[in-house]
């Protein structure tokens, strides 16, 4: 215990650096990290502990659970010590903080790359998977019904500020189809298929298929990212902004449902 619990996988050194822009997640802290081919544990932290008797120790996680992107937040060291205080600093108040910080630096990055969601649009529809069998009608729900029918927990507030991007992301569709382009298809195809795959991994054969999913909500949609993520970093598509790119695509293919089930 504790060692197993800081085996960080590559890709969740990657994501978390690459979501928070490789900076202090600490309200008013700018201060910059290493990067993430020389993170220091320091510089990774726990949300809940890593071992027992420190902040916030959840003795039901798993090793696993503790080392994974969902539990860490980067910190400086000095910001670190102030997290301490478990009486401020409760998990849901660091999460909280986790999920401003990368919010912000989402913001700023597509204020200053404004190309961006359109190359993870590019990126997304050169993945390589069956062919399309057929072009389906795409349905759209009001997120807030389709989050609480699904039950997601942890990306609900994510999902609920990411939806101000649907927009602009059916401009760039419509842009496309203007030219008779077809990778808003591949694209969200791609999407449903991961989605379809992850799915099957959960409910297998199970007579209670949506129960199964809302238990597993938020493992589906991070499951997701991931898939998307590893099968772009090994493209020749990727770049620093594609993981940005990538949730602000999902949130959208989650409206239009893509991912997780229609409300009945």
């Amino acid at each position: 215990m504790g060692y197993k619990a800081r085996n960080y996988t590559d890709q969740t050194i990657k994501k978390l650096f690459g979501l928070s822009g490789n900076l202090c997640a600490f309200p008013g802290c700018n201060n910059r990290l290493l990067n993430d081919k020389n993170a220091l544990d320091s510089n990774i932290c726990h949300i809940e502990a890593a071992n027992e008797g420190g902040e916030r120790y959840n003795p039901n996680m798993t090793d696993e659970q503790r080392a994974d992107y969902e539990n860490l937040i980067l910190l400086c060291r000095q910001c670190h010590d102030k997290t301490n205080d478990e009486s401020v600093y409760t998990v849901e108040a660091l999460k909280e903080m986790k999920r401003i910080h990368e919010s912000n630096y989402l913001n700023q990055r597509i204020n200053n790359n404004p190309s961006m969601l359109k190359n993870a649009i590019n990126a997304i529809s050169f993945i390589s998977l069956d062919g399309i069998d057929k072009m389906e009608s795409l349905n759209t729900y009001n997120p807030k019904v389709k989050l609480n029918y699904n039950q997601v927990k942890f990306n609900f507030s994510l999902i609920q500020e990411y939806k101000v991007y649907h927009e602009k992301i059916n401009i760039l569709y419509d842009e496309l189809e203007a030219q008779g382009s077809i990778k808003k298809e591949k694209l969200l195809y791609n999407i449903e298929q991961l989605y379809l795959k992850i799915k099957g991994k959960y409910v297998l054969d199970s007579d209670e298929p949506i129960e199964i999913i809302r238990k597993n909500s938020d493992n589906i949609i991070n499951d997701i990212f991931d898939e998307l993520y590893l099968r772009l970093g090994n493209s020749i598509f990727f770049d620093e902004d594609i993981i940005l790119g990538i949730r602000l695509i999902m949130v959208d293919a989650f409206i239009r449902c893509k991912i997780l089930e229609e409300p009945k």
